[in-house]
């Protein structure tokens, strides 16, 4: 699946947090986007560790942006919080990764495996920046 859970709070998250002036904490974020408070603490930890997000501790803690809305790129935020590549199909990178050991008769992997290019560009073309503006 191209777009999970993790990514669709980890974007609906960013879009909140960047019209912050003062950083807001996990709490107020999972209730404004009811979800779970511990689900999107990780996400939002993710993102702090990618310098993505700037996180602050103590009563006034929380997350701000830590980057331009413009500088975000959404392929960056979904490899950040899915650990890997947003992939649209279930099928290795390379031939070689195949894990069927069939890839030499494989006729559909090339076709696939270009689609999966061209989302992966159009992701790091979109920012933050472009969703906030439509």
């Amino acid at each position: 699946m191209l777009i999970t859970r993790a990514s669709e709070y980890a974007i609906l998250s960013l879009i909140l947090i960047s019209s912050a002036t003062e950083p807001i904490d996990s709490d107020t974020l999972s209730k404004e986007l009811s979800i779970s408070k511990s689900f999107l603490a990780k996400i939002l930890q993710s993102l702090a560790k990618q310098n993505i997000l700037k996180s602050y501790k103590g009563v006034n803690g929380g997350f701000l942006l830590n980057q331009e809305p413009a500088k975000i790129d959404m392929l960056g935020v979904m490899t950040c919080v899915e650990g890997k590549g947003p992939a649209v199909f279930e099928c290795s990178p390379s031939q070689e990764d195949c894990p069927s050991e069939r890839a030499h008769i494989c006729s559909l992997w090339p076709f696939l495996n270009k689609l999966q290019g061209k989302i992966d560009l159009f992701l790091a073309e979109i920012t933050l920046e472009d969703i906030l503006k439509d």
